[in-house]
């Protein structure tokens, strides 16, 4: 007899079995703050897969998502999983230029998408040859369908029988380097994930509430608030808008989570903002995690001196479907990504595979059981990522004398000056530890005499007074050595950044 993995057998049914239908499981921060229990979504979501069967969607179709943070969103989710299809969460923060890219490379049958998503989408529509039908949440213009009435009077459906190794949802990477890659997962990453990082490193128990500020359409948010307090029948409030600091501030001190998940440039933010205050926060939180770049060291000590309560910082990749390489509870080193996540190797190479040596700069690694199937008509790219069992990250790091992993750069953004490498985000690190600076970021730049040097891109704190940049450059030089501080340094209002908060420096350096 087969066993069925599908992953919606554990993630959703499985709550009804053990007496979690009354349980909320999700619950909105914003608009009408509604919520979603256990044996709502295990209704929703089979009602959601009998439309689609009803509808003639067959298995294996790509269902696309361009769906805010709000309860339909696992509904969607895990309905299409029930029902075999395969959903595709997009970016809910893209041009209609990406969208119209997206969903014509991941060929998707159907489009559900929010009603605030709809006048920036629809442009992209015009030339898809691949749509059948496109469902609206909320109002629904002519030619599209009614997100309610496509499911109203559909019939719950059992979950479909899947391999573990079956293909079962794809995300599509943040495009920090460049166009957006599909990456193919199979159903027993999203387990394989909440049993190694949800379990070992962040210990999420039933009794926990969950706010992640990272959107779900992507890994690292996927896992925070959806596959981790799932896996244990926790609750997830869930922000459809954008994450503000004083927004954040409001749901913390009105939701009172015990786990907080964001991103460094938040909590960057949320410290600045916080000092402002000059007052010392009121909350529940017991712990944070933080991932999408690496959390500096300053910003980590000053919110933990703040707020009482560590940063787990750690590193994830969307082909690896969240953290790998991770810092503890009781055992954090801010300004390292710490040490492997239970479940997972990691490697530091050179350019030709050979292991490196402690203070010698290396290209990451991994391997584990959550690594994606590939990238989805992009061959010469999987083959360049996937190499067997090990997967590249494109992440260049070096061990600290405590064998502790040190992140440096991309591999596209490390270069050298005066023949030694150079990290850009060491020189940030350094930057962001003067008191007038919020952010900060670093490329390289041919000088007068077509030298490499670093040039800095820098986002002020509000109300701070420019620093003349030779202050600015001293600054750098006794933090981090004579050769490594910036020639030039340009003040921007915002630096360019994917939804998921990671600084887009090629855009910076073209």
């Amino acid at each position: 007899m087969l066993v069925n993995e599908n992953a919606a057998l554990y993630f959703v049914d499985r709550h009804i079995s053990e007496g979690r239908s009354s349980k909320v499981a999700f619950r909105e921060a914003d608009g009408a703050q509604r919520a979603l229990t256990y044996g709502q979504l295990a209704e929703d979501s089979g009602r959601f897969a009998g439309a689609l069967h009803a509808h003639g969607v067959r298995r294996e179709e790509r269902i696309a998502m361009i769906v805010r943070d709000q309860i339909e969103f696992p509904v969607i989710f895990w309905g299409a999983i029930k029902a075999g299809m395969i959903p595709v969460p997009i970016n809910t923060m893209l041009s209609a230029n990406l969208y119209g890219a997206i969903l014509s490379d991941s060929r998707a049958s159907v489009l559900v998408i929010s009603e605030q998503m709809w006048a920036t989408v629809q442009p992209a529509l015009k030339e898809n040859t691949f749509l059948r039908a496109v469902l609206v949440i909320g109002d629904a213009p002519e030619g599209t369908v009614n997100y309610k009435t496509f499911s109203k009077d559909a019939d719950v459906i059992e979950t479909v029988q899947a391999n573990g190794d079956e293909l079962a949802f794809w995300l599509y990477s943040s495009g920090s380097t460049g166009a957006p890659k599909g990456v193919r997962h199979v159903h027993s990453s999203l387990k394989a994930t909440a049993e190694t990082f949800g379990a070992k490193v962040l210990g999420i128990r039933e009794s926990d509430v969950m706010f992640s500020v990272a959107k779900m359409f992507f890994a690292y948010g996927l896992g925070n608030a959806m596959s981790f307090p799932m896996a244990v029948g926790a609750t997830t409030i869930i922000l459809g808008g954008r994450p503000t600091p004083n927004g954040v501030f409001e749901v913390i001190s009105r939701e009172k989570p015990s786990l907080f998940c964001g991103v460094p440039t938040l909590f960057a933010a949320l410290v600045a903002e916080q000092e402002l205050k000059g007052t010392t926060p009121v909350h529940t939180i017991r712990l944070c995690t933080s991932a999408g770049e690496a959390l500096p060291r300053d910003i980590g000590e000053r919110w933990q001196s703040l707020w009482g309560c560590e940063i787990v910082d750690g590193v994830g990749s969307t082909e690896m479907l969240h953290i790998f390489l991770s810092n503890r509870p009781g055992d954090i080193q801010y300004g390292t990504s710490g040490l492997p996540v239970p479940g997972y190797d990691v490697r530091l190479v050179d350019e030709h595979d050979n292991d490196v040596v402690t203070g010698e700069v290396g290209e990451l690694l991994v391997r584990g059981p959550s690594s994606a199937e590939g990238y989805w008509n992009r061959r010469d790219k999987s083959m360049s990522t996937f190499e067997g069992r090990w997967t590249r990250t494109g992440d260049k790091y070096e061990f600290d004398a405590n064998g502790r992993f040190v992140y440096c750069g991309r591999t596209d953004d490390m270069f050298k000056v005066s023949g030694i490498w150079v990290s850009p985000f060491e020189v940030e690190q350094a930057l962001i530890e003067h008191p007038t600076v919020l952010e900060a970021a670093v490329v390289a730049r041919l000088d007068a005499k077509n030298l490499t040097k670093p040039a800095a891109f820098i986002v002020l704190k509000e109300g701070a007074a420019r620093p003349q940049d030779q202050e600015l450059k001293e600054f750098v030089k006794d933090k981090i050595g004579m050769w490594k501080y910036p020639r030039w340094i340009d003040i921007l209002e915002d630096l360019p950044k994917t939804a998921t908060g990671k600084i887009q420096r090629f855009q910076l350096r073209d």
